[in-house]
């Protein structure tokens, strides 16, 4: 391979991918603001549309930065940020999210639970912000009944965030939220998607660089967790536990390597306080609210 086609590879797929998310994404921002259909692809519905994709790329690419920057501390080789641009569908949110690849082996505990707490804490010292300010610019209105749609679900986190901004919601009423409080949401899920812990997840990293091979057991058992929350409430939960079998396999075993110290110790604790706080267990409910497309409260036209 020629250095220009390995400087390509390494530079110019990450950004050509970066910009394709941008567009898919300001397409999904555009299709939650638009009122009428011919909105939608006016200058005006594109710059509302990036209201919604600015934050929720900017929480994204700080989540995969974090894993990058620790990588490269601990000198393990690792690729650039890879988007995944996905269909402006009106139930897709324009991106399956992205991804680093690690190219070289981990051999440290301590550098193992770096890698892998540094994104989720990252990305969700973006999305608290994001959230905080989409949601003062949200609004209180009447939920409208016989109207089908798609409501966000709460976790802990969120409604804190909720109780904070908005206060005491009256009964019969919701937050239609804007664009950014719906990225914002999306960053608080996508931590906690992430903190699962299993395989070559960002939470599988962390629970193997503190329990090593004990964690290979645990793991077991998160996809009938999944499972069974996908049988009782949302059934996003049934396709985790399917992928959860496939996300791959802790690394090597990294006893010999010595154990944490105590800062990574208190990360480690910290991460799992995370996943508790943003964890979800009905993301999404079909609901009499009016919602826009991708499944964000907002007040009918």
């Amino acid at each position: 391979m020629n250095a220009g086609a390995s400087r390509w590879g390494r530079l110019g797929i990450p950004l050509l991918l970066f910009a394709s998310t941008l567009v898919t994404t300001a397409l999904a921002g555009a299709q939650m603001a638009a009122r009428r259909p011919d909105e939608l692809l006016s200058w005006e519905g594109i710059l509302r549309g990036l209201t919604y994709a600015g934050p929720l790329l900017g929480i994204l690419l700080a989540h995969e930065a974090a894993h990058y920057w620790a990588a490269r501390r601990h000198r393990v080789p690792v690729s650039l940020p890879y988007f995944i641009p996905a269909p402006p569908d009106p139930f897709l949110i324009g991106t399956f999210g992205a991804f680093i690849r690690i190219q070289g082996r981990v051999t440290d505990r301590n550098a193992l639970l770096d890698i892998g707490v540094a994104g989720p804490i990252a990305g969700l010292v973006v999305a608290l912000p994001v959230l905080f300010v989409g949601l003062s610019l949200s609004e209180v209105k009447p939920i409208l009944e016989g109207v089908p749609g798609l409501q966000e679900g709460d976790s802990l986190l969120y409604l804190i965030a909720k109780w904070t901004v908005v206060g005491d919601i009256p009964p019969g009423h919701d937050v239609m939220l804007h664009p950014a409080a719906f990225a914002g949401w999306l960053g608080l899920f996508v931590t906690c998607l992430n903190l699962i812990p299993v395989g070559s997840l960002d939470g599988g990293h962390i629970a193997y660089a503190l329990l090593g091979d004990r964690a290979r057991l645990a793991s077991q058992f998160v996809p009938l967790g999944l499972a069974a929350l996908g049988l009782v409430g949302w059934g996003g939960w049934l396709v985790w536990a399917a992928l959860s079998l496939f996300l791959g396999v802790a690394p090597t075993p990294l006893e010999r390597f010595g154990p944490l110290d105590q800062r990574r110790l208190y990360l480690g604790a910290l991460a799992g306080v995370l996943l508790i706080a943003t964890f979800v267990p009905l993301p999404l409910q079909v609901t009499g609210v009016p919602v826009s497309a991708t499944g964000c409260a907002a007040a009918a036209p």
